[in-house]
């Protein structure tokens, strides 16, 4: 039994049925059927079953999957109501010949800022709205590692924009952005930001400024979707989550919170593509979160930025809840 009590039941089921995907994957690609397929124990072990493979028009790859949860002996409606009904996971990327040229190409996409045009993201975001639509946001479960968490937190983004707010796990999701998190020096680092806070918002007001939409908050539509993101400091494709709302907090704290909460929006990259007439979509701006950090040393970057620290029952978590207002 994993209620929604439990953090660290709820953070490993996430992250073992992202895991499978994984596996699902490999399994394909090495011709692993069953009886010796090895993805079915990272999910069948939580009682859950496979509904959907979610398959990638151009490669034909596995990046995703639905599963549903099917416990042994329900307890009446009550084990239930504190389990997810269904769980969409997405894996990242995979360094495997058969997948890895798709999946760099969408790496490349996240990286300016145009997921949200890619089939991939179609193939997900559409599964995403069949299954709320059948079930309900509330028995649904977003999870993702990598590429896979920025595919979840667009999905869950896109449907928080209309109103729908979907749970979701993002473990070690992409935040594009000059690591200044790495600095030791605190002031020389919060320096920095200030700076950059002040630059990006000044290009945001004067991008905004011939039109209506400076006196409207695209923030305000997405704050009561409060996404887990999980996210090691040592692994720099995701470490900036901890600068960002730790740099928002203090900004308000010292008065100048207004300029804060236009930069928080905006990355200057989203505003220069803007600028040149491309459709941008700055997917790791969020306004609210539980940010979940990893505090355990890692050895090398394949192990701050791997998906099996997040089910180690060892881990030095330190989690706080961010809330935009």
């Amino acid at each position: 039994e994993y209620g929604r009590s439990n953090a660290h039941h709820r953070r490993s089921v996430a992250a073992s049925l992202v895991q499978g995907v994984y596996i699902l994957e490999r399994d394909r690609q090495l011709k692993r059927e069953h009886p010796i397929a090895l993805a079915p124990p990272w999910w069948e072990f939580f009682h859950f079953k496979l509904l959907r493979q979610l398959v990638d028009d151009a490669d034909h790859c596995t990046f995703g999957a639905i599963y549903e949860y099917r416990p042994p002996t329900p307890h009446g409606h009550q084990s239930l109501d504190a389990s997810p009904r269904y769980v969409i996971a997405f894996r990242g990327t995979l360094t495997k010949a058969e997948s890895f040229a798709r999946d760099v190409e969408l790496d490349l996409h996240i990286i300016r800022n145009g997921l949200h045009e890619t089939s991939r993201f179609e193939i997900a975001i559409q599964a995403v709205r069949n299954m709320v639509a059948s079930v309900g946001d509330s028995n649904v479960w977003l999870a993702g590692h990598s590429l896979g968490a920025a595919m979840a937190m667009l999905a869950g983004k896109t449907m928080a924009k209309n109103g729908t707010f979907v749970p979701a796990f993002l473990f070690n999701s992409p935040f594009l952005s000059a690591p200044i998190e790495r600095i030791k020096d605190k002031r020389v680092k919060h320096g920095i930001r200030i700076a950059s806070s002040v630059i990006t918002a000044g290009l945001a007001f004067a991008s905004q400024a011939d039109s209506r939409s400076v006196a409207t908050d695209p923030f305000a539509a997405l704050s009561s979707w409060v996404p887990c993101v999980f996210v090691n400091p040592g692994d720099p494709i995701c470490s900036e989550y901890v600068g960002y709302f730790e740099h928002r907090k203090k900004m308000d704290e010292i008065g100048i919170g207004a300029i804060e909460k236009l930069a928080t929006q905006n990355s200057l990259g989203g505003l220069l593509m803007s600028a040149m007439g491309r459709d941008s979509e700055a997917l790791h701006l969020i306004p609210s979160a539980v940010l979940a950090v990893n505090l355990s040393p890692a050895q090398d970057f394949k192990e701050a930025h791997g998906i099996h620290q997040w089910w180690r029952p060892d881990l030095q978590l330190q989690s706080n809840i961010y809330k935009y207002t």
